[in-house]
């Protein structure tokens, strides 16, 4: 009988220590995502190598407009250590949601769809389109609609970008639509002629020719802004979070709002080509979700 006592006693105490920890592992998971982060101190970022958006430097360091200005803001809610997870652009939704990052960091458009899936922050930045073509413009393209008229011209352009959607509605033919990972991707597709044109925002254009650096290839400075549903398109870019997670998009807009207010965020984006004109002004997420 002692021994069956004591057998039963150990028994109940390996399963007091079972309920312990896994009651301790619940109350970690009580965390909001932010509550976490500004206790680990560190967030995963989820970015799509896309300058000058976010992308990691030759020698591995992950920058870039939107990387700086989430930085920026984090610092300021007590969170030093970005995270980067590399993630097609067309995949950065669907991984957030997986929880394979806390964030995307990735320039991304702010779209009454994408709304739905992802809470986006405030905008960072305003941005145009623009377009790229082999030197000279043999086929005389200036906007998205030539792209559309032209009768074999191919446009290549990241999977899940927001230009994929301006292009179908501007009427280029999806056949002709040719869809890659990222923009060094689109320009390869230009220089070994399975594209006849590349489009992006015109900061991401320009990033990707600089660092090209190839005098056989040319932005069209004379392009004229799609005109989508009667309205010419301006894009506004912004920092996305989980639904769940909406105390955190709440910290980061007023965060996000003293570095606006005090003229650090023109400061944060100059060096990654934008301009005062490029600043979001008083435009809020609720603007562009309507």
């Amino acid at each position: 009988m002692k021994k069956k006592t004591r057998n039963k006693i150990i028994i109940a105490g390996i399963l007091m220590s079972l309920v312990f920890a896994v009651s301790g592992c619940g109350g970690s998971s009580d965390q909001t995502t932010l509550e976490r982060a500004q206790s680990e101190g560190s967030v995963t970022i989820g970015f799509a190598n896309e300058k000058p958006y976010a992308y990691e430097t030759t020698d591995g360091v992950l920058t870039g407009e939107a990387v700086e200005v989430a930085r920026a803001v984090l610092k300021n809610l007590g969170i030093e250590e970005l995270n980067g997870e590399l993630t097609e652009f067309g995949s950065l939704i669907p991984g957030l949601n997986a929880k394979r990052f806390d964030m995307i960091t990735a320039g991304m458009f702010i779209t009454p769809e994408r709304a739905q899936e992802v809470s986006f922050a405030n905008p960072e930045y305003s941005v145009g389109e623009a377009i790229a073509v082999k030197k000279g413009n043999p086929l005389g393209i200036t906007s998205y609609e030539d792209i559309a008229n032209h009768e074999t011209a191919k446009v290549a352009v990241p999977g899940g970008a927001i230009e994929y959607d301006y292009l179908v509605k501007s009427g280029v033919p999806e056949d002709r639509i040719v869809t890659v990972p990222d923009m060094p991707s689109a320009l390869s597709a230009l220089q070994s002629g399975r594209a006849d044109v590349i489009t992006a925002t015109g900061p991401s254009l320009q990033a990707t020719l600089d660092t090209a650096n190839d005098t056989e290839i040319e932005r069209v400075m004379e392009f004229t802004q799609p005109v989508i549903d009667g309205e010419s398109v301006v894009g506004y870019g912004a920092t996305a979070f989980r639904k769940e997670d909406q105390d955190f998009v709440d910290a980061f807009n007023a965060e996000l709002a003293k570095l606006q207010e005090s003229g650090e965020l023109l400061e944060i984006i100059e060096p990654f080509g934008f301009t005062e004109a490029e600043l979001p002004g008083d435009v809020t997420v609720e603007d562009l979700i309507k």
